[in-house]
Parts: C-alpha cells; sequence; structure tokens
C-alpha cells in the first residue's frame, strides 16, 4: 500500500467514523458546501472504498461491543471449575453450560454434585479432585486425554459473605476447613497448581488461562497505619477489622502465588457477595483494593465466564461491586472489556500496581457508591446491614466491637 493510499485511508476511516458519531447540526452553508466538496472528493477515489468498509466495521464495533467477541465455546477446550458446587461456583457452572463450553468440575463430594449440578449434562463432566492435593489438580486437568484436556479454569473454592442464612462459623468451615495453616489451604495449594498445569498448554497467551475469585479486602489487614486510618472507609469494615483465622491474608498470599507461577490470569476481587441485592445489575470495577459494596453471585459468576474471553483482563487485579439498575438507567454493559482495558496491569509501578494517588482518588469515588443512606462501612458491625445501620438497628452478632461470633480479632 502506497503512503498516498495510507493517509487517504486513515482521513476518511477518521472522517467516517466521526460523522457516525455526530449529532445532527446546523451548519453555515457555505462551510457545508466547502466540506462537502472535500468529502466528495476524498471518497471518490477508488482507496477510499477501503476506509468506508473499515469504518463502517470500527462504528458497527463500537456500538455492539459484543460483536467483537466470539463465542466462549470456540476459544477453549474444556474449562476446569474448582468448587463447582459452591454458591458461586455452582453459576459458573451454568453460565458455562449455557454457552455450550465443556466442564471439569472439580468437586470434594460427587454425590453433592450430582444434587447441585446437572450430571445428565453431556458437557460436564464431575471429577473427585482434592484441591489440596498439587498432583491430583494437575492430573485433573487431563483426565480426559487430548480431546477432553482443560486449557482454562475459574477457581472459585472460596468466597466471603453477608448472607444471613449461614452462621459466620458455618462459613468459615465452608471457605477453608477451620484450616489455621496458610500454607496447607486449598488455596496455597490449589491454586497455583492450576497455574502451573496450564501454563504451558497451547490456548493462546492474549486471553487469560486462570481466573482467580478472591475478595475486597484481602491486602487491607497488611496496610500501615497511616493508610488504614485514611482510608478507614475500607479498612474498618467487619471483614477485615476481625479477619478471622487470618483468612484475608491467605487470599493475599494466594494471589501473589498465582502471579508468579507463569501462567496467563486475572484476579477478581468481588464486594459482599448477597443474594438478596438482585442480580443483573451494573458491576464497577475498580484498582487499589479500596472497593466496598454488594454484589450478587449471579453477577460474579457471569462476570467470571466473561473474562475468560476478554483480553483486556491479562494480567490484571480488580475489585468490583454492582450498583441497582434503577428503573433500567444502569444496566450491565454490552461488554467487560472497555471497563477493563482503563485499568492498570499488575506489572506496571514495578509490580506495585496503581499508583498511591491513584488508589486515594479511586477512594475517594467508591466511597460514594455505598449503598444505604449513611454510607459509612466501618460503622457496620459484622452480620449487619447497611439498611440495619441505617435504621440503628443491631445485627445478628451484636454491637459492633461486640459481635458474639466464634472467631478472634486480629488488629
Amino acid at each position: 500500500m502506497t503512503n498516498k493510499r495510507r493517509a487517504i485511508l486513515a482521513i476518511a476511516t477518521l472522517s467516517y467514523t466521526a460523522s457516525a458519531f455526530q449529532a445532527p447540526t446546523t451548519l453555515h452553508s457555505a462551510t457545508a458546501a466547502s466540506r462537502q466538496s472535500t468529502t466528495t472528493a476524498l471518497f471518490s477515489s477508488p482507496e477510499a472504498e477501503d476506509a468506508r468498509n473499515a469504518a463502517k466495521s470500527l462504528t458497527n464495533d463500537a456500538k455492539n461491543p459484543k460483536s467483537q467477541q466470539p463465542p466462549l465455546s470456540t476459544l477453549v477446550n474444556r474449562v476446569a471449575v474448582a468448587g463447582a458446587t459452591g454458591r458461586t461456583g455452582k453459576y459458573v457452572v451454568q453460565q458455562l453450560l449455557s454457552q455450550n463450553v465443556p466442564v471439569l468440575a472439580m468437586v470434594r463430594d460427587v454425590d453433592k454434585a450430582a444434587n447441585v449440578l446437572d450430571p445428565t449434562n453431556a458437557l460436564l463432566t464431575i471429577r473427585q479432585t482434592d484441591l489440596g492435593s498439587e498432583k491430583d489438580v494437575i492430573a485433573a486437568l487431563s483426565d480426559g486425554g487430548e480431546e477432553g484436556k482443560c486449557d482454562a479454569a475459574i477457581w472459585a473454592a472460596t468466597g466471603f459473605s453477608d448472607s444471613p442464612d449461614q452462621s459466620i462459623l458455618d462459613k468459615l468451615k465452608a471457605v477453608f476447613g477451620l484450616a489455621t495453616n496458610a500454607q496447607a489451604t486449598i488455596d496455597a495449594v490449589g491454586l497455583p497448581a492450576l497455574g502451573e498445569g496450564l501454563a504451558k498448554t497451547s490456548k493462546g497467551g492474549v486471553l487469560p488461562k486462570v481466573v482467580m475469585l478472591s475478595s475486597a479486602g484481602c491486602t487491607r489487614p497488611s496496610w500501615s497505619e497511616e493508610k488504614k486510618l485514611a482510608l478507614d472507609g475500607s479498612a474498618g469494615i467487619p471483614i477485615v477489622r476481625l479477619n478471622p483465622f487470618g483468612i484475608l491474608d491467605v487470599k493475599k498470599e494466594s494471589e501473589e502465588k498465582l502471579r508468579s507461577c507463569g501462567v496467563e490470569y486475572c484476579i477478581f476481587r468481588p464486594g459482599g457477595l448477597n443474594d438478596s441485592w438482585s442480580p443483573n445489575q451494573r458491576p464497577i470495577f475498580s484498582q487499589g483494593d479500596v472497593a466496598v459494596g454488594r454484589i450478587n453471585r449471579q453477577d460474579v459468576a457471569k462476570i467470571l465466564v466473561d473474562l475468560l474471553s476478554t483480553p483486556e483482563a491479562t494480567g490484571k487485579t480488580f475489585e468490583g461491586v454492582s450498583i441497582a439498575n434503577s428503573e433500567g438507567y444502569y444496566p450491565p454493559a454490552p461488554s467487560i472489556g472497555p471497563a477493563l482495558d482503563r485499568l492498570a496491569l499488575d506489572s506496571v509501578n514495578g509490580g506495585t500496581g496503581p499508583s498511591e494517588e491513584v488508589v486515594r482518588a479511586t477512594y475517594a469515588i467508591m466511597q460514594q457508591l455505598l449503598p444505604g443512606e449513611k454510607q459509612d462501612a466501618a460503622k457496620l458491625a459484622m452480620g449487619q446491614t447497611y439498611e440495619q445501620l441505617d435504621k440503628d438497628e443491631d445485627g445478628r452478632l451484636g454491637k459492633r466491637g461486640t459481635e458474639d461470633a466464634p472467631i478472634r480479632s486480629t488488629s
């Protein structure tokens, strides 16, 4: 292609694309005539036909971001799901199967899996897997031979909840089996094993191979005292203030292991998982671990699955909460790619992620998106809802600082 043709192609593309998004205006007749003459001459050359076609494609893609994404079933061979019978994991499996994606459900209890999942679905394979065994996790990824080999995975084996139908003790048992040794938790062993097992698969390096469900707040216990005071709306929430059994520290360490195992990854840290919060809400993504709020598990599952086909997510760690789609004004976007494209890679700033200035500016914005009227998450007690805080009602575990929970404070 000649330089002249390149120039015509670029100018014509910009001109056509700009006009597609330009609001109707009334121009002075001379200016309008001049513009029409120039545009006619520009588009009269044969080279401009390519420009028109390219610009139309760009315009259509901008209006419909989903048109840029091929079906997930064409991008992966099989997806392994750790924690497939969990309260979030089951929705992950449903999302994948609904998109005709073969799934390997890595579970501890196959009988429970047969009740929670749909064992009659030909795309679903249920395998009893010890997520605390590196050898068993890696073996599970290639149990189906070359044809059924997994080339991507979603780690949904853990999570935190503010749902009132489960005691704090039961939640901790379900999440970590009351493990107090961080080195022996399934996060610390099974997650990096997934990464190592998938690092050498043939799946392209643009998309994430391992998507981790982590938790907002996992870095906050390690913040300096000055930062905790300055960002008290994030550092003072119950799960961070109490940090039962050091579970947030386990999450943070597991994230670090995933980042260092050489696999293409992304890490999603949702806010409070709340099934009472309506699904199909707009997610708000941020970085710096300052997000506080709610998100429904079904929305979390959809995001986790969408991340597998979102190149903008690769190599990034980010938080997410959702805001209510009030009267249809804030529906979810057709694609999460544009929002994630604006976020920073974990490798920036020497591997520390966003700068402290960016983090504090993000905090100031995110605090305005808190649920409720008082918008002061640091005043919440463990087990207390935002609605109860607004009404000055105690939560199910008592007043802040005196919560009747089987946990010990690390503060």
